[in-house]
């Protein structure tokens, strides 16, 4: 099976389109959104062609293949307009044999980890930085941010297929 993992939308048209089609490009099975889709919060700026009802109806769109976890700035009002769940804090995923915790990382991170066991991975954003780090046998993965990356990490996110994971950007 083929998945994007990808976080931090933040409400961004341009960057949810460009993350959709390189998904469907890719031939992507599912798509693991790690929170933070619609609304771009106090810290950051407002992103490029930052309109979340375009990106609400983009992604109710493909909502048979998305799997969600609840960003720092995800309300409850979201999940009124967002055709798919949203709201669970973290998700265990079993994919190929591999268990793999989703989470959005301002709760459970690399420093506040989820409890795991070693060979476990935890998936996370929040940070908008790429990180790929492995602690006690247990695999942390951030894919950075899709709409507003930091430290020129670029805007990106993480592609899995046979049990490996490549990190692509969307420029």
């Amino acid at each position: 099976m083929k998945y994007v993992f990808a976080s931090d939308i933040h409400g961004s048209a341009y960057y949810c389109k460009k993350l959709l089609d390189r998904a469907a490009e890719l031939g992507a099975d599912r798509i693991v959104l790690l929170g933070d889709l619609l609304y771009h919060g106090p810290r950051n700026d407002l992103p490029k062609d930052y309109a979340p009802k375009q990106v609400i109806e983009m992604l109710n769109a493909v909502k048979e293949k998305l799997i969600c976890v609840r960003g720092n700035c995800e309300a409850e009002v979201d999940q009124m307009v967002l055709n798919f769940p949203v709201l669970s804090d973290f998700a265990v995923l079993e994919l190929d044999g591999q268990r793999m915790y989703l989470t959005h990382g301002h709760h459970y991170n690399i420093d506040t980890p989820l409890p795991m066991c070693e060979g476990d991975i935890m998936l996370y954003g929040h940070t908008h930085i790429t990180l790929d780090e492995v602690r006690d046998g247990r695999r942390f993965l951030n894919p950075g941010s899709v709409s507003i990356p930091k430290n020129n990490t670029g805007h990106g996110f993480l592609f899995y297929e046979n049990g490996e994971f490549t990190r692509l950007t969307l420029e």
